[in-house]
């Protein structure tokens, strides 16, 4: 533990209650869907709940907390071989010698993996909504679109089914390998807000009525969308 290294806030609350909300939704959805837990009808009512989420930490990406905005996470693949190079391979960087620090939010590599989790969920959220078995379930605006495309949404999305337990599973093993190679628990920062690193300079935190007018107005929006697919 550096000289430096004390208890610091890392996530605000509105990140912290969007992932685990996005953990349930996540789990009931595939529970909805593939086990025969509950109706469709909840199938889709959890989706619409998925893109809220989803629409609001996107927005919460550009005028968020510090840690939770793109421009703190997301880097370009030099930044990434980089971080892979010194925190993994073990080379040095003599160029940046700062390079071997714990980052405070997400690192280059995870930033990435936040990315593609977002971008997958949109997928799903949006071709769910014109998916069909053929048979008694149809999403929301299936009537509203040709069968051309009703065929491209349903496939899309079974193959989004695919594509996200693969990036789930890589996100679990990368929490447990920090855990388990680098001392770092990426889990219990992301319960209470804080962890343990070398003070950083003063971190900027939003404000949460900023985080919760920003939810109301998609969610409303998400719920007249559903009433309009109806």
């Amino acid at each position: 533990m550096g000289a430096e290294e004390k208890c610091i806030r890392v996530w605000d609350l509105p990140t912290r209650l969007f992932h685990w909300a996005l953990v349930v939704l996540i789990a009931l959805q595939f529970a909805t869907a593939d086990f025969g837990f509950l109706s469709m009808q909840w199938h889709y009512r959890f989706g619409w709940a998925t893109l809220a989420l989803i629409v609001f930490r996107v927005l919460w990406g550009f005028v968020g907390s510090q840690t939770s905005r793109f421009a703190d996470f997301v880097r370009g693949p030099k930044a990434v071989v980089r971080y892979v190079r010194t925190h993994w391979l073990g080379a040095a960087d003599d160029a940046n010698p700062t390079s071997g620090k714990v980052h405070i939010g997400h690192n280059p590599l995870g930033g990435w993996s936040v990315v593609a989790m977002l971008l997958c969920l949109l997928a799903q959220a949006i071709s769910g909504l014109f998916t069909s078995d053929g048979i008694d379930e149809d999403g929301p605006f299936v009537a509203s679109v040709s069968s051309a495309t009703v065929k491209l949404a349903t496939k899309l999305h079974h193959l989004g089914e695919t594509v996200l337990i693969a990036l789930i599973a890589l996100h679990i093993g990368a929490v447990l390998l920090h855990k388990a190679l680098k001392r770092d628990n990426l889990i219990l920062p992301m319960i209470t807000g804080h962890k343990r690193a070398d003070a950083p300079a003063p971190m900027r935190f939003a404000n949460n009525w900023l985080a919760l007018f920003l939810f109301a107005v998609v969610a409303l929006a998400a719920i007249a969308l559903s009433r309009y697919g109806e």
